[in-house]
């Protein structure tokens, strides 16, 4: 079997690709994968690193503005939509797969699209509750559209082919103990607060945590673990101005990145961060309460449904970016963590919504579709 991935732009459309690809890869060595990524994107560095090959083609999105820059780009990707076809069509033909996985950005685009045109099934898997402009658009060409979550069904045509098979889950996150990454952790007894806002760093979420992680510093009552991101060496400064020394806080941990993100989940009792779908997958599969701060600086604002998605479920709490401010999220975080009934309720509901065998669900899907084509 030869199956060919198209996905790129950002970790949360490479990673649930390369999971696929490595699930397998481990169960049948003789499948022949291929990806397709945007020249330039981060899926040049990420698919080579996971060992397997990749070929490239020129790809961007439109821009909704009407400067002449905006409008300047926009001509730029207009012209690149054709070539890009072009170039995918070039590396099909090459390749011969049996069958093409989409996992969202603007790669996906013009490669699934060209291969429907050449007779080769299309499978796409969108790991949003919001499906994204490409799932949109492609579904009504695809044999099956694999859903994160039953929520998604909603938003596309009734007449498409849907499944829920749940977003890829690393397997470092199903096996952490909780107990083992306190002990690896250095961690004691007391409550552990997780909070990060993306390796680049998000500043509201940043400035919305400070003040928890201030009154922990001086009172001791939690422990926290929080990474301020590329774009947030500032942070520690404004706890200083805060009143602390983090460096001199022993039940805090501020650092730049979370390089150890399985330890730090299965640590912890309640989870700040974003809504990304790769993100909530992990939080569910471990059954974490939350609160999210859903990003709004993304596509069809698709964070915000994600988020809801646990809202609805009792799984989690929700503040959006615009309702932030000094100390609401103390005020949150302080209320859930004096319940442990309600935390664990919160828990308990969020460890319902997991699915943690999305691998083969998406494996059993393309291995049906190649044999019935």
């Amino acid at each position: 079997m030869k199956i060919l991935f198209a996905g790129g732009g950002t970790a949360g459309h490479i990673n649930p690709a390369l999971a696929v690809a490595s699930y397998i890869r481990n169960r049948d060595p003789e499948t022949e994968i291929l990806f397709v990524g945007n020249k330039g994107g981060m899926e040049e560095t990420l698919v080579p690193k996971a060992g397997f090959d990749m070929e490239t083609i020129h790809i961007s999105g439109f821009k909704r503005s009407f400067s002449p820059s905006a409008i300047a780009a926009n001509v730029k990707t207009a012209v690149r939509a054709v070539t890009a076809s072009s170039e995918s069509k070039k590396i099909i033909k090459k390749f011969k797969p049996d069958i093409c996985m989409g996992t969202g950005g603007y790669v996906s685009g013009p490669v699934l699209r060209t291969a429907a045109k050449m007779g080769i099934p299309i499978v796409i898997h969108e790991q949003n509750a919001f499906p994204g402009m490409t799932t949109k658009m492609l579904s009504k060409h695809a044999k099956k559209v694999m859903l994160a979550i039953e929520d998604a069904k909603k938003h596309l045509d009734p007449q498409c082919k849907t499944v829920v098979t749940g977003n890829p889950i690393r397997e470092e996150i199903l096996t952490a103990d909780k107990e083992t990454s306190r002990k690896k952790l250095h961690l004691d007894l007391r409550p552990v607060i997780l909070s990060f806002g993306g390796s680049l760093g998000a500043r509201k979420i940043n400035e919305g945590v400070a003040s928890l992680i201030a009154q922990s510093g001086k009172t001791g009552e939690y422990q926290h673990i929080h990474a301020y991101g590329k774009y947030g060496k500032w942070f520690p400064d404004l706890l200083r101005e805060k009143g602390i020394e983090p460096d001199n806080c022993s039940n805090l941990d501020i650092r730049e990145y979370i390089d150890n993100m399985p330890d730090c989940l299965a640590a912890c009792d309640l989870v700040i961060c974003r809504a990304g779908a790769i993100t909530l997958s992990e939080i569910q599969a471990m059954g974490k309460p939350a609160i999210l701060i859903p990003s709004p600086n993304v596509a069809e604002n698709h964070q915000y449904y994600n988020a809801l998605a646990l809202v609805n479920a009792g799984a989690a709490e929700m503040v959006e970016e615009k309702d932030l401010d000094d100390t609401v999220i103390e005020k949150i975080a302080k209320r859930m963590l004096a319940d442990k009934d309600i935390l664990k309720k919160y828990g308990d509901n969020a460890k319902s919504m997991a699915i943690t065998d999305a691998n083969s669900r998406i494996y059993a899907v393309i291995k049906n579709i190649v044999k019935e084509h």
